[in-house]
């Protein structure tokens, strides 16, 4: 993202302290660490840091200018200075301008759990019918959207940005500056709930990609009850499902499906109903784009999955099945009922703690118990403190209050070659689990 200070002025209600030649390009940075010559920095304020303490640092590392909230803060060596009220909002007013500024199809994609893997999904799809960029990582907050944004240049044709939220207003603020033609709404489930109280309310907050979708725009929901009730200003919104009437599934195993949708089958090279479902949301939105099902369906079977989701390796003479990128009740019922119908035998799940469930945690935990009391495996193995509420009755269940005993257990009691499910939220660190059976 290059703009002139005439652009900036026209982006950003910004007061000039001090301006040079308004002609000339200025790139962006946030970190003083990687800021290169010539740029402007713009500090941004978190819980825990203040950028606008490091402006000197920032120049001394070749900064040109920067922004600031604070006029008393006035550095001699500066050739720009910019007053904003606010310095997160000039970002995202700078990126939202130069976004706007070369004008690409965006598509904003939100939901409980498996909006990464939409994303990689349609990214996989969309390169096949233009120049695609896409949200790098999880960068689904306002400072990755603005550093997606900024990634962009003239040869852009599409955009896919991925949008995170732990509250009220961070997606409607991310949609504000995206302004997407297409939004997708991948699922409406249980993870947040602690911090956002009923599913209605989750419901709500996910539909805040909606706000500023453009007028000719679409939205793509799962077909949802609580997204129904609330969707009585999005008028142009196609609803997905496994129940569709269109869907047929022709083939599934633990890492392949093959299915028939609107009159043209696809493939996937991996398993689960969820991805199936996950797929549906990419088709609708490559349709709406006007792509053709052969781009939609080559796209698809180039996507694989990505590190620890649904992530297939080997350890210590074992199978695993990597899924401990995120956990919440919807997405490790889908998880375990994929395992457990398509894997061979021998197999064995290893569940950690779901996080930010809220007052009913130790209930989420004891249903998935129940959950698993239809399926057959030879071990459940659980770690960590609320996932020792995962007791189904009728299953082998092993309980350990760490992970490098759980990983000796495997070693010890279970058969080379076994196939091994690890799921569990984030911070449960289940890769650890996987290095000590390499050990």
């Amino acid at each position: 993202m290059k703009l002139n200070l005439s652009e900036i002025l026209k982006a950003v209600n910004a007061e000039v302290i001090k301006q040079n030649d308004s002609n000339k390009l200025y790139a962006f940075s946030t970190d003083t660490r990687t800021i290169k010559e010539g740029e402007i920095y713009i500090p941004i304020k978190g819980e825990n840091f203040d950028g606008e303490n490091f402006i000197e640092k920032a120049l001394q590392n070749g900064a040109e200018g920067y922004f600031t909230s604070d006029k008393n803060k006035v550095y001699e060596s500066a050739q720009v200075i910019l007053y904003v009220k606010d310095t997160k909002e000039a970002y995202l007013q700078l990126a939202n301008f130069y976004k706007n500024k070369i004008n690409p199809y965006t598509i904003a994609i939100t939901g409980s759990s498996g909006k990464t893997t939409v994303k990689e999904m349609m990214y996989c799809v969309f390169k096949g019918a233009g120049e695609t960029v896409k949200s790098i990582l999880n960068h689904n907050n306002e400072i990755g959207l603005c550093q997606t944004l900024a990634s962009i240049d003239f040869s852009t044709k599409y955009l896919i940005v991925e949008m995170g939220m732990r509250g009220f207003g961070e997606i409607e603020l991310l949609s504000k500056y995206a302004q997407p033609d297409v939004a997708v709404i991948v699922n409406t489930g249980s993870a947040h709930i602690g911090r956002l109280g009923s599913l209605l309310n989750i419901a709500k907050a996910k539909f805040e990609i909606t706000k500023y979708l453009k007028k000719d725009g679409i939205l793509i929901s799962h077909d949802n009850k609580l997204i129904r009730q609330i969707n009585d200003n999005v008028h142009n919104t196609v609803y997905f499902s496994l129940e569709d009437e269109n869907l047929a599934i022709k083939e599934m195993t633990s890492n392949t499906s093959r299915f028939e949708y609107k009159g043209f089958e696809y493939k996937l090279n991996t398993g689960g109903e969820h991805n199936i479902q996950n797929a549906l949301s990419v088709i609708e939105a490559g349709l709406f784009a006007g792509l053709k099902p052969e781009i939609i369906k080559k796209g698809l079977e180039e996507f694989t999955p990505i590190e620890k989701r649904w992530d297939i390796q080997e350890a210590g003479g074992f199978k695993i099945i990597n899924d401990s990128y995120n956990s919440n009740p919807e997405s490790v019922k889908a998880a375990l009922k994929t395992f457990l119908s398509f894997t061979p035998s021998p197999k064995t799940v290893v569940l950690g703690d779901m996080g930010e469930l809220g007052l009913n945690e130790e209930e989420y935990h004891s249903q998935t118990g129940k959950f698993l009391e239809q399926f057959d495996c030879d071990y459940v193995l659980t770690t960590g403190e609320l996932a020792k509420y995962i007791k189904p009755d009728n299953l082998k269940t092993v309980h350990f209050n760490n992970k490098k005993d759980l990983a000796d257990f495997i070693k010890n009691n279970l058969p080379k070659g076994s196939n091994i499910l690890l799921k569990a939220s984030r911070f449960m660190k289940f890769e650890e689990i996987i290095e000590e059976l390499n050990k």
